[in-house]
């Protein structure tokens, strides 16, 4: 439930609490329960020039390993992995359609017009039973059929209109994992991993974070619940900030995706808030992956070391139960890494005075 600062409910929170329980029953009723689980991946695409200092990059500030490289005739990927986590997905087209294309436009994104994180893949144990139920309802698909890959099924939507995110699904047929396309070759050697030290730290992809305008916050939210079984959970309300962020999840201790806007449009004059201003220079996407951490004070140290930025200090401490850090947004992927840590007894998800102080850091991207 998000407050504002003087305690009442906004509208435009009322309508989604109202709202979400009907989507939420719209899936149950055309058979959609179960037939999504976790998140299983995110694919990030950029450059062909920057695929391998990308993949470099995410070697460096993760816990995650690269254990597969392949190429097909449309792009090239690399496979991150960490047990316990979702994979990151690393790719750069070589060829053919880009249907994020008209999402990366915006005076800054323009820059680098094939960088973003584009798809959040999700497993489902019947892909074929989820894409015809999911056509029923309109939903369109950037393929007739799910890809085969080498030990199962992919499929994924066209990008949302509201967030520039396509949502993916993958059905595993076997034990073995692999994103390798049946028409893939595989490639050799992999990338090194650097030395552990502080990356075992590291671990589970915890949340990633969309920027949507005020106005199409509720659509977004809503969108996402219809596609996969996440529920609404809770939103932070800063009104100085003129931000509003959304946390919708699948249960207590799994992936989240959070959404963050402003409360007020963007009506053209003087940005209203860090989070309408990134939008107006990035455009609607995700603006950051989050890596839940343990001893975050050495791992941030050593992480300054090896020559990451960060946009703030550690917000929050071990007595408030909660502890967040933002990277300087990368080169290579566009994206801002978080690193957080909950300590024990924890029950929340996020602090109302991190969740300030890390949309303020955004003002200096």
């Amino acid at each position: 439930m998000a407050l504002t600062e003087e305690g009442d409910l906004t509208r435009q929170e009322e309508d989604l609490l109202a709202q979400a329980p009907v989507v939420i029953d719209g899936r149950n009723d055309a058979g959609l329960e179960g037939l999504v689980g976790g998140l299983d991946a995110v694919i990030i695409n950029t450059g062909p020039d920057r695929l391998v200092p990308a993949v470099t990059e995410l070697l460096q500030c993760t816990g995650h390993v690269s254990d597969e490289a392949f190429f097909d005739p449309s792009s090239s990927m690399y496979v991150l992995s960490r047990t316990g986590s979702a994979s990151l997905l690393v790719r750069s087209r070589t060829g053919g359609w880009n249907p994020f294309e008209p999402f990366n436009d915006a005076p800054v994104a323009k820059k680098l017009p094939d960088t973003r994180l584009e798809t959040l893949v999700f497993t489902t144990p019947d892909i074929r039973e989820y894409v015809a139920i999911q056509r029923e309802r309109g939903v369109n698909f950037l393929t007739d059929a799910p890809v085969r890959l080498r030990h199962g099924m992919f499929i994924q939507t066209f990008p949302s209109r509201f967030t520039g995110n396509s949502l993916g699904f993958v059905e595993w047929q076997s034990d073995q994992r692999s994103y390798l396309p049946a028409s893939g070759v595989s490639e050799r050697p992999l990338l090194p991993k650097p030395p552990p030290r502080h990356l075992g730290n590291i671990s589970a992809l915890d949340h990633a974070a969309t920027r949507v305008t005020a106005q199409e916050r509720n659509a977004a939210i809503l969108e996402f619940l219809s596609l996969t079984n996440y529920h609404y959970d809770f939103a932070v309300y800063v009104k100085s900030l003129n931000s509003i962020t959304s946390v919708a999840r699948r249960a207590a201790d799994d992936f989240a995706m959070v959404f963050t806007s402003g409360i007020v449009p963007d009506t053209g004059g003087e940005a209203p808030g860090p989070t309408e201003k990134f939008i107006r220079n990035y455009g609607t996407r995700v603006h950051h992956i989050a890596f839940r951490t343990e001893e975050i004070e050495n791992v941030v140290a050593a992480l300054k070391d090896d020559g990451l930025s960060f946009l703030l200090d550690l917000a929050g401490s071990q007595e408030e139960g909660l502890r967040q850090i933002f990277s300087q947004p990368s080169e290579h992927t566009m994206l801002v890494t978080e690193y957080i840590q909950r300590y024990g007894g924890f029950d929340g998800f996020f602090t109302k005075s991190n969740v300030e102080k890390l949309t303020q850091a955004t003002e200096k991207q």
